[in-house]
């Protein structure tokens, strides 16, 4: 159970009274979910009804596991989803305590009075950083502020860089949720800065430098980036892009940011714009794996994204080049990343001259290695074992024979690593020091807490610890892992290198788990190789056992590294290109055994999770490296129940940190060490300092804005219903004379389409939403106006499924003014493809387009002619339709108001009626039918929407169909439908 720190339960002080309604931000990582928890556990009873809002599944998992753990067992916290019935959900509300309920199940349930909002005693909200006025949250609250004046809302967030774009947004959010108080709890608020510096933990900072090769690369890519920041401001000087800086690109909100800003002019911005904006994004992730990868899958990437520039996925030549891979700075950093693996060396490409020698060499072979090593036994001296037999004692390495020829292997390690080896060395000396001084009783146990960025990262953490030899040099504790990464590389390249000549696709590098199943070669040497990788399985099994310390990867991270990336083919062109067609022809020399052998030796590395798993519990705490990624609020859990006394921070955390402090305050008598490891001089501390300035400018400016604020006045919706009655006085009727529908202006919305904003806006706008399940149609606005809605990717699945053909036909069937409403996004594009492409084929069409010498056949036109693609469908779909009226809306807001418009001195729909519509005028139509068999028996040929009801009624099943003759199938559907189902059915049977 969590301990409360005295800035908790001040917080709890303030928030906890039923009466108020307030807005809570908390800085992250100081335990905002335990604050939600106690609260929670304060008004859990059965005389409450608690409702948890936008809660994700795994939160709802720890919060129901936390409020477990704090009593909270009969009932806890139910959880409501989409599998729960109707039925269930009325009872579940009826009994009260705590529950967990989606925001669109949630809104049609008030709106159907499934729910007693009356009867609600409050709701809770998490991440209100998201509420805008298009959102399910405030829809939520307006419905619930119409009949629940007394309830109260709590409504909490720890994200406060997301509550800064636009004007006032603190204002606009508590504005949606209708409340009046918000509390702001930085790290440097008085209470919290009290609380947390009785007690701090032991920090040692570790800042690493980067090797040369790294910094190298490190300064090519950022100047990459600033050019290409340049560049995309100077091709788009319309637009104010100030914000675009260095600092911000660390992030990965940048790229949303940027496309914020392109949005509303992104169908005029030209595809050099568009490039950039992609590489923008490119190099960000560049300088992640820089300090994350090992430099053999940094350099695949790298291979990957040059074929993916020259090449487009068709095989022709890519138009767009990234411009950034044309600079100097870019012909580093390839460059660099290969030298970082491998140098080529030119000097045995002159070896079929003196072919003689080689031979006798290799048939003495044995009598070198023994003169070697008499010599080395003769004399300790250096002098002599600096000669020739040294050299050639290095080719001797067991792995030399999967060596291309010219080859010579660097295998840089990444720093941190061997910096890792030497704090767990360190950790363990202080665990000894420490035994006989803390007793049994001390908190805390000597379990190391590992902390990476990645599940990728804590996966190579895993396989070098496994695999690292403590008694090799600095820098090379991890040769070996690195030589099992180098022979699946290699394998790798030599296999796209065949597939490129075979014309066939290029595949990922495999993994190595799976590599061994779909390995290059089924004959007797793969099966050799796989044994002989098993049986050193075994043996190092047996090592491992006799070791002091385990390795654990603590979360279920998929143990693959991550060359997984690389999706695209061999290099197109160039020195990477012939590279690999020499490898290709070595491994083709050396058989399929050396590549099978060479993949089954990954599958000892792999093994970790599933043996840590089979044996949790049965180690002591000292025995055990916990290696976990970073999560959220489950983090402070992780903490309470290992209770480590070290802590290794791989990467840079803000929140991780904070968790730590509170951590230690919860716990008094631990001591606790951490070890923060940071690369100097690197993107990653870049990113840590620019994230800790971020979020206390955001907190400035959100503390600036609640002292000027202006409170919003909330009105009662019942004067806006009177207006709403007022605009239905007909002034029509002859004589003067005037009369009022007393009828309120409603809207029949379809159950589905509450994932949208839209029907949120209709009820803002004075409508009364209905919420039922509609068969044909998604909005119904009068008796005769049916309208379905459409999205721009909702509109080009629905034509390439056919589905929007078949909604047509029922519209125009069943209701008079079918109408076919295409809703773009707001601040959004209002076109269906660029100017550009508009412009494309716009022109008069005089002669056909000229074939480009490098267009295949199909290639010539397909951007113009898949921009072609919509317009030409929808022009089918009028004349096929003509009562189908398209409707144009440029957002959401737009489409309310087109709604009201068309309802205008209109009578009003029968709900009855629509949910009516399509099927048969039985109420009962649709009971206790196989909804699986009746999409089956409408996807055969000769059933249609039409007949289907009346085939349903002559047969019981669709077996019973099947088993009917040809004359019997044709007396249900006709002769020629008839004969098309039965032979359909009776396809590919033996006469």
């Amino acid at each position: 159970m969590s301990v409360l720190l005295p800035f908790h339960k001040s917080i709890l002080e303030k928030i906890h009274d039923p009466a108020t309604s307030e807005l809570v931000l908390l800085a992250r990582g100081l335990g905002l979910r335990r604050i939600v928890c106690k609260l929670l556990q304060i008004y859990d009873s059965p005389n409450n009804l608690i409702l948890l809002v936008n809660a994700t599944q795994e939160e709802e998992a720890a919060i129901g596991e936390e409020l477990g753990i704090m009593g909270c067992r009969n009932p806890g916290l139910r959880i409501v989803g989409f599998e729960t019935g109707k039925k269930d959900r009325q009872d579940l509300y009826k009994k009260g305590g705590l529950v967990s309920i989606t925001s669109q199940i949630f809104t049609v349930d008030m709106l159907t009075s499934d729910i007693p909002t009356h009867l609600i005693t409050g709701i809770v909200v998490l991440h209100a950083e998201r509420v805008t006025p298009t959102s399910a949250e405030a829809f939520i609250v307006r419905l619930y502020r119409e009949k629940n004046k007394n309830g109260f809302l709590k409504a909490f967030s720890d994200q406060p860089e997301h509550i800064t774009s636009g004007l006032s947004p603190l204002r606009t959010i508590m504005k949606e949720l209708q409340l009046r108080t918000v509390h702001i709890y930085p790290r440097f608020h008085a209470e919290i800065k009290e609380s947390l510096d009785r007690k701090t933990p032991d920090i040692v900072e570790l800042h690493q430098d980067m090797t040369e090769a790294m910094s190298e690369i490190h300064h090519a890519i950022v100047q990459c980036m600033t050019t290409t920041l340049s560049e995309l401001k100077r091709a788009n000087t319309m637009l104010d892009l100030d914000d675009l800086t260095i600092d911000n690109a660390y992030f990965r909100s940048f790229d949303m940011v940027v496309r914020r800003m392109l949005d509303p002019v992104w169908h005029k911005v030209g595809p050099r714009t568009k490039q950039l904006v992609g590489d923008l994004a490119t190099l960000r992730r560049l300088l992640t794996y820089l300090l994350t990868y090992d430099a053999l899958a940094f350099h695949a990437y790298l291979e990957t994204l040059i074929a993916a520039n020259t090449t487009t996925d068709s095989g022709a030549a890519r138009q767009h080049q990234s411009p950034w891979m044309l600079t100097d700075a870019a012909h580093t950093i390839f460059t660099y990343a290969k030298r970082r693996c491998y140098v080529m060396n030119p000097v045995p490409k002159a070896k079929p001259q003196p072919a003689q020698v080689i031979n006798l060499v290799d048939d003495e072979e044995e009598g070198w290695a023994a003169l070697d090593e008499m010599e080395a036994e003769a004399s300790n001296g250096p002098a002599c074992s600096n000669g020739k037999g040294k050299e050639k004692a290095q080719p001797r390495r067991p792995r030399k024979k999967w060596l291309p020829e010219g080859m010579e292997p660097i295998l840089e390690e990444l720093p941190k690593w061997y910096l890792l080896a030497d704090i767990l060395h360190e950790i363990e000396e202080e665990t000894m020091r420490l035994a006989p001084l803390l007793g049994n009783q001390a908190p805390g146990t000597n379990t190391v807490l590992i902390m990476a960025s990645s599940l990728h990262t804590c996966t190579l953490i895993k396989d070098f610890l496994s695999t690292m030899d403590a008694d090799a040099p600095r820098g090379s504790q991890g040769r070996r892992m690195m030589e099992d990464k180098l022979r699946l590389y290699l394998w790798w390249k030599g296999k796209l290198s065949e597939r490129r000549a075979e014309g066939r696709a290029p595949f990922a590098m495999p993994k190595g788990k799976d590599a061994s199943a779909s390995g290059p070669g089924s004959g007797q040497g793969a099966d050799d190789g796989v044994s002989e990788a098993l049986k050193r399985k075994d043996k190092e099994r047996q090592e491992r056992a006799m070791n002091r310390r385990r390795i654990r990867g603590g979360a279920s991270a998929a143990p693959t590294p991550s060359r997984s990336r690389s999706e695209s083919g061999p290099l197109g062109e160039g020195e990477i290109k012939q590279e690999a067609d020499d490898i290709a022809d070595f491994l083709s020399s050396q058989g399929v055994d050396v590549a099978s052998e060479a993949l089954a030796q990954d599958v000892p590395l792999f093994t970790m999770d599933d043996e840590f798993d089979a044996h949790y519990g049965l180690l002591a705490p000292e025995q055990t490296v916990l290696v976990r990624a970073y999560s959220d609020d489950t983090d402070d859990q992780v903490l309470q129940e290992i209770k480590p006394r070290f802590i290794v921070m791989y990467e840079p955390n803000l929140e991780f940190i904070r968790r730590i402090e509170v951590y230690r305050n919860s716990n008094p008598g631990l001591g606790v060490r951490v070890y923060f490891m940071m690369y100097k001089l690197s993107c990653e501390e870049g990113k840590y300092l620019t994230g800790l300035r971020r979020e206390k400018e955001s907190f400035e400016r959100l503390i600036k804005e609640r002292g000027s604020m202006l409170m919003p006045i909330y009105e009662d919706r019942a004067s806006a219903a009177g207006e709403a009655l007022i605009k239905t006085i007909s002034s029509r009727i002859a004589g003067g004379r005037k009369e009022v529908s007393t009828e309120p202006a409603r809207v029949i919305v379809d159950m589905r389409e509450f994932r949208s904003s839209l029907p949120s806006l209709l009820h803002a706008s004075g409508l009364l939403v209905l919420p039922v399940t509609l068969t044909v149609g998604d909005y119904i606005l009068t008796p005769d106006i049916c309208v379905e809605r459409k999205s721009i990717p909702d509109l080009v699945s629905s034509f390439n499924s056919g589905r929007l053909y078949t909604q047509c036909e029922l519209m125009s069937a069943h209701y008079k003014q079918p109408i076919l409403l295409i809703e773009f996004e707001e601040h959004k594009s209002f076109s269906l493809e660029a100017v550009a492409d508009v412009k494309s084929y716009a022109k008069s069409n005089k002669y056909p387009p000229k074939k480009k010498p490098g267009d295949g056949p199909g290639q010539s036109s397909t951007t113009s002619s898949a921009a072609q693609s919509i317009q030409a469908k929808l022009v089918l779909l009028t004349l096929t339709f003509p009562r189908v009226r398209i409707l144009w809306s440029s957002s959401p807001y737009a489409t309310a108001e087109v709604f009201n418009d068309l309802k205008a001195h209109a009578p009003e729909p029968d709900p009855a009626r629509a949910v009516l519509v399509g099927a048969e005028e039985d109420a009962d139509a649709g009971a206790g039918v196989n909804a699986g068999a009746e999409e089956l028996l409408r996807a055969l040929p000769g059933v249609s929407a039409k007949n289907v009801k009346h085939v349903m009624s002559r047969v019981r099943s669709v077996r019973e169909l099947c088993e009917l003759s040809l004359p019997e199938v044709q007396d249900i559907l006709g002769v020629e439908p008839g004969r098309a189902c039965w032979e359909f059915i009776h396809q590919g049977e033996r006469k």
